[in-house]
């Protein structure tokens, strides 16, 4: 199983990015999935998670603001962002609970995809 995230860049304040992370391999199906970041010098920390239901919940640093969602049918988890701040700038990875037979359920990792903040 493979974690395929996408839709970083260089984006001034109060501008928007969206990022996409996509499943793939070989998967019985997708539980939780959620969006973390890391900036220079700091822990990782959860941003966003969202459930297999569409539940969803925000690192109050950003709600408001960001907004994840997920493409069952796609195995795709997204996050929209807007009115960034440099604050939100960091290396965000998106991470996946999933199911590789009715038994037995992994956490995979994306690559991580950088947003920088700044005018």
């Amino acid at each position: 199983v493979q974690l395929q995230a996408s839709g970083g860049g260089l984006v001034q304040p109060g501008g928007s990015l969206r990022l996409s992370c996509a499943a793939s391999g070989r998967i019985f199906g997708v539980n939780d999935m959620r969006w973390y970041r890391q900036a220079p010098g700091k822990q990782r920390e959860l941003v966003a998670a969202v459930t297999s239901g569409g539940s969803t919940n925000y690192a109050d640093s950003v709600k408001g603001r960001f907004t994840i969602s997920r493409d069952n049918a796609k195995n795709t988890v997204y996050l929209q962002m807007n009115s960034l701040k440099p604050e939100d700038t960091a290396v965000y990875y998106c991470n996946a609970e999933v199911r590789a037979s009715i038994k037995y359920t992994y956490s995979y990792w994306g690559q991580g995809t950088e947003v920088t903040v700044s005018s």
